[in-house]
């Protein structure tokens, strides 16, 4: 099968540049996207690089791939993510991870919050403040508050000054990330508790491959306990010596059984396919709070959450490729064609 790869690349920020050194933390790096091309032709699979943007339109309307394996973050407003799948519709080519809904859905934090609530699955009380002139107007919840881009990803705008105690501090906050980033900026009750982040892999309905839970990780900090600790982005630049990943969590087992069941909970709420990341704060009280969804988890062989937590599960990489692999064929039916996955 010759698979296609989508994905948009982190161009290089210099020093004294206009915008935040983070301003394109979602993006991926080279090594990731030859990573998964490597662990796709492993499995026996020719691989074509096609980008994103235009140069992937022109790519797929003259020679199409047979599969698109969509890791594109894309460009401009919180629909960006979408951008790769509905042009996938549109040309009907196959492609992985989740429809251009629910990626539109999960990028605003807000709109995923609202969808698993409705579900039954506990998210933080939370406010959204789309401009400066709104600060001092919307209603905010009661500190300790916890500040940061409403449709960002990968700790983006998250600092560890990000948890504010004061509804002073959330408003300068608020109005600094507004005036850095120029998006919305979603204020929430800050969970205090331990870090945890889940791996789904399957799709909801599908016999043959149905969701279920790859891993529960836990993020603790290294050398000290500290429930106010956030996995922010000065953390995860330095990952090795400030923290450790630890599967299965130290929380209870009643508890880490409550986080599985909501996980898959808000999986299924949000119609998320193939693979998710779900990242809770677990509260004192043991409830597992809801924070975002991640359908297209970062997968970069060293430092993405979901490979670590699969090598601490003696997944290989290549095998956490072909899980996803066999998702996304299973649900489109392209099984029937023979279509290696492992």
């Amino acid at each position: 099968m010759k698979i296609g790869i989508a994905f948009d690349l982190k161009p290089r920020v210099s020093p004294g540049a206009a915008v935040p050194d983070d301003y394109f933390e979602e993006y991926d790096s080279q090594e990731t996207v030859e990573s998964i091309a490597a662990a796709l032709r492993t499995l026996g699979h020719q691989t074509v690089l096609l980008g994103g943007g235009t140069p992937f339109l022109d790519h797929v309307r003259y020679d199409p791939p047979d599969l698109v394996w969509n890791i594109a973050e894309g460009r401009g407003g919180r629909c960006r993510e979408s951008h790769i799948p509905a042009i996938c519709e549109f040309l009907n080519i196959p492609y992985t991870h989740s429809d251009p809904f629910t990626l539109a859905a999960t990028l605003d934090k807000a709109v995923a919050k609202r969808l698993v609530r409705q579900a039954g699955v506990e998210t933080p009380d939370f406010s959204v403040i789309r401009r400066i002139e709104e600060i001092g107007d919307v209603k905010l919840p009661e500190p300790p508050l916890f500040v940061k881009p409403l449709d960002e990803g990968s700790s983006k705008g998250i600092r560890g000054d990000s948890i504010c105690r004061r509804i002073k501090d959330a408003e300068d906050r608020v109005r600094w990330l507004i005036e850095t980033y120029s998006h919305p900026v979603l204020v929430e009750q800050f969970i205090s508790g331990r870090e945890i982040t889940v791996g789904v892999i399957g799709n909801t309905g599908a016999p043959e491959n149905p969701d279920r839970v790859l891993g529960v990780m836990e993020i603790i900090p290294k050398n000290k306990s500290n429930p106010d600790f956030i996995y922010s982005l000065e953390v995860k630049r330095d990952f090795e010596r400030q923290v450790e990943y630890v599967t299965p969590p130290i929380a209870p087992q009643p508890h880490v059984r409550l986080i599985k069941e909501a996980a898959l909970a808000a999986f299924r709420a949000l119609e998320c396919r193939d693979v998710t990341r779900i990242d809770f704060r677990l509260g004192q009280n043991g409830m597992p709070y809801f924070i975002e969804a991640n359908p297209l988890p970062g997968l970069s062989p060293k430092t993405g959450d979901l490979p670590i937590l699969s090598r601490l599960l003696e997944i290989s990489y290549v095998d956490l490729i072909g899980k996803i692999l066999l998702a996304a064929v299973e649900r489109l039916n392209l099984s029937r064609a023979g279509v290696s996955t492992a």
